[in-house]
């Protein structure tokens, strides 16, 4: 078994929370006192990779699939990079429409921490590597290839 801890991940949304985001609900002048808020806080730098290039806020959510239950958990500031790679599956679909390029999203994320390409997809393709939260008692994602022993 191999464990890796990332700085970095792809973040698993439930389909039912696709395109549901506080972001989509407030007013635009309550989000964006809020997102200036959260980019103030973390001294205008993501969270992540300490990039100062356009940033975004980011909303952390925890989610409960046995009860359906989604629950606001916090806010992050994060490049634009980062935030594809959180959103990967928002990212093929923008890179498919030639929007994004893909390739330097994955670029970002094996630059970040500092990973292979083999990791990357074993991150991609492997949800059962995750526990039930996936983070560590630091937060930061666990990635495990293998058999857990």
């Amino acid at each position: 078994m191999v464990r890796e801890i990332l700085k970095l991940g792809i973040e698993l949304v439930p389909k039912s929370a696709w395109n549901r985001s506080l972001h989509d609900r407030m007013k635009r002048s309550s989000w964006d006192s809020l997102r200036a808020g959260v980019l103030a806080t973390q001294g205008n730098r993501c969270a992540v990779c300490r990039s100062e290039s356009k940033l975004s806020c980011h909303e952390a959510w925890e989610y409960d699939d046995e009860n359906k239950i989604q629950k606001l958990i916090g806010f992050k500031a994060v490049c634009t990079l980062c935030h594809h790679v959180t959103h990967f599956g928002k990212a093929k679909l923008l890179a498919a429409e030639g929007r994004i390029d893909l390739a330097a999203v994955v670029s970002h994320f094996m630059a970040v921490n500092g990973a292979s390409r083999e990791t990357f997809e074993a991150h991609r393709t492997t949800r059962s590597g995750f526990g039930a939260s996936g983070h560590d008692m630091n937060g930061r994602r666990i990635l495990v290839l293998g058999p857990v022993s």
